[in-house]
């Protein structure tokens, strides 16, 4: 255990107790983001006594509360993936170009068919996921080409920002030769859940479902990954197939949450940390209370975001950059390497 003098806090419980509590608060979130509304405090219990605000939680504060949370927990696994695979605690998935990649898949799909992110059909929610994933993938593989592998996190890195830098002008570009297309982006760009609803939360769902066992059944490999390559060959890891198997895991999750939720800053990257200041535990353990961080810290921010400027709302994109760079700024001042 590392003392609070070297900037680091105590694990004070086991994984199931931190489990326990964060489905406990991401309970309450719940139950506070249906009440939560434009107009301020409505207790949805009360909504049975009128159809129309039983629409409004059903229809629109619920699938929102529901789809904030799936986005999040996906981010929250996609930073404990990337952070394990890299075997670097700043592997933020976003690094890598992922969510460069996404816009550009989400603006070319919306350039090529003039649809909009707000819409509720469900091949168009598909199909944004579906390009959202192909670029997403795309520029995962481009980064890993540029840096020949994972081997050195440097060059890894500085690939990450080339291809992000490349493919977020290419976005840019896009937007410019289709200025039809800039108000929705922008929404996009800024990160929002107002468009979420059933459909979505299925998506989101599906996509957690298949990413989460993917990265669980590497649980293992990564833990081996932890301790070198020799080491993990020395144990049998076969390594070309589990980076393979994790980064389609990294890709889908981020993509799946991109393309609902718009580029939404820092919580994969705080969500895993979070759990390591509190948890020791293999990856296992860790992959799944990221995944609960990342979802209550999402569905915090939407609250906050629906609920600081009422009737207006905040972007939430906007709101995680801000109190997850606060959080990091003050993490690095605890460990001294501000002083």
């Amino acid at each position: 255990m590392i003392s609070r003098r070297h900037g680091r806090l105590p694990a004070t419980t086991g994984p199931l107790g931190w489990g326990l509590a964060l489905l406990a608060l991401t309970l309450a979130l719940v139950a506070l983001g249906v009440a939560v509304g434009s107009t301020g405090w409505s207790p949805p219990w009360l909504a049975h006594e009128d159809p129309m605000a039983w629409q409004i939680v059903w229809d629109i504060r619920a699938p929102r509360c529901a789809g904030a949370w799936l986005a999040g927990g996906l981010l929250g696994l996609s930073g404990a993936v990337a952070q394990g695979l890299f075997r670097n605690p700043l592997a933020d998935p976003y690094l890598l170009g992922s969510s460069s990649g996404a816009a550009l898949g989400v603006a070319v799909f919306l350039a090529l068919l003039g649809v909009s992110p707000a819409s509720t059909l469900w091949l168009v929610r598909l199909g944004l996921t579906g390009a959202a994933f192909v670029g997403a993938v795309g520029a995962v593989l481009l980064t890993l080409a540029l840096s020949r592998g994972v081997q050195h996190t440097l060059r890894l890195l500085l690939a990450g920002v080339v291809v992000g830098v490349v493919l977020g002008a290419i976005s840019a570009l896009t937007m410019l030769l289709v200025p039809d297309i800039m108000r929705a982006m922008q929404a996009f760009m800024l990160g929002t859940t107002g468009f979420m609803g059933w459909t979505s939360v299925l998506i989101l769902l599906l996509a957690l479902a298949f990413t989460g066992l993917l990265a669980w059944g590497c649980s293992r490999a990564l833990d081996a990954l932890s301790l070198g390559d020799a080491a993990a060959r020395s144990l049998g890891v076969s390594l070309g197939v589990v980076r393979a198997l994790l980064v389609l895991a990294l890709a889908l999750s981020t993509g799946a949450a991109v393309a609902q939720a718009g580029l939404i800053s820092f919580v994969g990257l705080v969500a895993p940390h979070l759990v390591r200041s509190r948890v020791q535990t293999t990856h296992g353990p860790l992959l799944l209370l990221s995944v609960l961080t990342g979802g209550a810290l999402l569905l915090a921010a939407d609250i906050l975001a629906r609920w600081v400027w009422a009737p207006q709302e905040l972007p939430v994109g906007v709101l995680t950059a801000v109190l997850g760079g606060g959080y990091l700024l003050w993490r690095m001042r605890r460990m001294g390497a501000l002083s």
